[in-house]
């Protein structure tokens, strides 16, 4: 028949359409937004896009619940909770150096610490309370770091030099240089995590040969020195919590007879328990 032909070569490719458009609908779907899979890959995107507080976010959404990405999110949560927290900490410490300076005005400075403060105790709890549960429930000897290098950089932002120095900075810039400090805390969480203490460049080395693991040793030791370090934010002349302080101390030697005797790990036992002596919670 007439036309036949075409019609034959019409039926064919609408068919062929058909079977484009079935296989695109029942194709993989993208993450469902308020499932661990969601949430654990926003925290990738965050990390590495270097906006850790977003990350620390969609981390604690993962750890939340026992899922197939639980295991490689909990040591990232330890370290990005970790870095926050010391860079809030460093952050109050230098704008009440800038309170102490600026004598006519400290008030704002002073303002700012007690935000920082508060900022650093809350993501210093995560810390503590993210760390305590990994401590019970891993039985692995490496610590898989399921995630690439930081973004930032280990040297303290030129910024912060007008804020020690009494300045009180427009919104825009604290913004920066908060963006810049909270950098600067995670990578060297994540340096100390690999045994690197503060040496970034030769952390960065141990994340170029491929997937990090570990020792559990290690990074128990690397956490119970940020335990002990970050114990001091509840001290008398800080938040004054001396209960929490008493926490991360507990914490810290907890974490430390998981790590073999070594003149390092026998000095820090010491410090801790001389900080637990002076601590009065009565």
């Amino acid at each position: 028949m007439k036309g036949t032909p075409k019609r034959v070569a019409l039926a064919g490719a609408l068919a062929l359409i058909a079977l484009v458009v079935i296989s695109c609908a029942t194709g993989p779907r993208p993450p469902q937004p308020g499932t661990p899979a969601f949430y654990w890959g926003a925290a990738n995107e965050m990390f590495k896009a270097g906006d850790y507080l977003k990350t620390n976010d969609n981390l604690a959404q993962v750890t939340r619940s026992d899922n197939e990405f639980t295991a490689r999110a909990r040591p990232l949560e330890i370290l990005v909770s970790a870095g926050l927290a010391q860079g809030f900490m460093d952050l109050a410490e230098n704008y009440e150096t800038g309170a102490r300076i600026n004598r006519a005005n400290p008030t704002p400075f002073r303002k700012q610490v007690n935000i920082f403060r508060g900022y650093a105790s809350n993501a210093s709890l995560q810390f503590v309370e993210a760390f305590h549960r990994f401590r019970l429930l891993n039985k692995d000897a490496n610590v898989v770091l399921a995630f690439g290098y930081p973004t930032g950089s280990a040297a303290i932002p030129q910024q912060i030099k007008r804020v020690t120095s009494g300045i009180f900075v427009p919104q825009a810039e604290m913004e920066e240089i908060q963006k810049d400090m909270l950098q600067r805390g995670v990578l060297l969480a994540v340096s100390r995590a690999v045994g690197a203490a503060d040496d970034t460049a030769k952390a960065l080395e141990v994340f170029q040969k491929g997937e990090v693991q570990v020792p559990a040793p290690v990074f128990y030791l690397a956490m119970a020195k940020t335990l002990h370090e970050q114990s001091q934010l509840y001290s008398t002349t800080k938040l004054d919590q001396p209960v929490r302080m008493q926490l991360f101390c507990n914490e810290a030697l907890a974490a430390l007879k998981l790590v073999p005797a070594s003149k390092e790990s026998k000095d820090l036992t010491g410090k801790v328990e001389k900080t637990l002596k002076k601590i009065k919670t009565t």
